[in-house]
């Protein structure tokens, strides 16, 4: 048994298709089927159970995908305090965020970070929240910015951030010569919000049924980008983040209101694993992306003023 073959089941264990699972790993997939066979029979039992079109951990398989997530991420952490203590070695971070704050802050951040800290080589994974969190904990990648509040016993961070929201409506809409926007003009307005699993989307339902507001039934947004467009097009009225409302982003055809109610904003941390050796790096991160994301929301209430 070797790494290789317990990241090999890791691989197949979160996809459920070879195919898949050897395109991740970098290999082909006679390679990863032969592997994960050899690895069976080595430890005497069926990892998975190989049903039509699909793939189903056995009971075993759960057990020993547990035990290969926590070796992999023991022999990172070993790696990564090693080259911390390689004289000129570079440090190596994978940090994850979600699809509505990547775009709007990442830019601006990463070369900033880049520049302070030339030995560190930073990947970037752009996921859903609730995948995020998991391949957090998994030890697939060393840490996140999610919304708050995360409350999981894995994981540790800081709030860096608040985020207002600004509410998008069509330039001949009623509101859009109203600014601030008074909340009580949103009861039974209809919004327009991202599909499932966005956490964007669950805040803004929250304050929708806070406030009266409704969810436009017959629309599901993909990105911001899409709901963005279809304010444009004069199809509805959404919320957006503040850092999603500069520059291009801005439309004549559209009008981005600051709303009189504190409510409307949204708390940015960064999280990583409590037993993860590179604080101090993470720490180092935290600081630049709350300078950074100061400036930038700064600079976006001036351009909408």
């Amino acid at each position: 048994m070797n790494l290789r073959e317990l990241e090999y089941l890791v691989a197949l264990a979160d996809q459920r298709n070879f195919h898949r699972a050897a395109a991740t790993c970098g290999v082909s997939q006679p390679t990863l089927s032969a592997q994960i066979r050899k690895l069976e029979q080595e430890l005497g039992v069926a990892l998975f159970e190989r049903a039509p079109r699909r793939l189903i951990l056995t009971q075993a398989g759960e057990a020993a995908v547990r035990r290969a997530r926590t070796v992999l991420d023991e022999v990172a952490q070993l790696r990564d305090e090693a080259a911390r203590h390689s004289a000129g070695a570079t440090r190596r971070l994978h940090l994850g965020v979600f699809p509505t704050l990547g775009p709007y802050l990442l830019p601006h951040v990463v070369p900033r970070f880049m520049r302070a800290f030339p030995a560190t080589e930073i990947l970037l994974t752009e996921e859903k929240s609730s995948i995020l969190l998991r391949r957090l904990i998994d030890g697939q990648i060393d840490a996140v910015l999610l919304a708050m509040p995360v409350e999981d016993a894995h994981v540790t961070g800081r709030k860096l951030f608040s985020e207002p929201f600004r509410l998008a409506v069509p330039a001949s809409h009623a509101l859009a010569g109203r600014s601030p926007a008074p909340v009580d003009a949103l009861a039974s307005q209809n919004l327009m919000l991202l599909e499932e699993g966005h956490c964007l989307r669950d805040q803004a339902l929250s304050l929708c049924r806070r406030y009266g507001a409704r969810e436009y039934d017959d629309f599901r947004g993909t990105s911001l980008e899409t709901l963005r467009q279809m304010v444009i097009a004069g199809m509805g009225m959404t919320l957006l983040p503040q850092l999603a409302c500069t520059g291009h982003a801005t439309s004549k055809d559209m009008a981005l209101l600051p709303l009189e109610s504190g409510d409307f904003r949204r708390d940015i941390g960064l999280f990583w694993r409590k037993t993860s050796g590179a604080t101090d790096l993470m720490e180092q991160l935290a600081a630049t992306i709350t300078t950074v994301a100061g400036q930038l929301i700064a600079q976006a209430g001036a351009e909408a003023a």
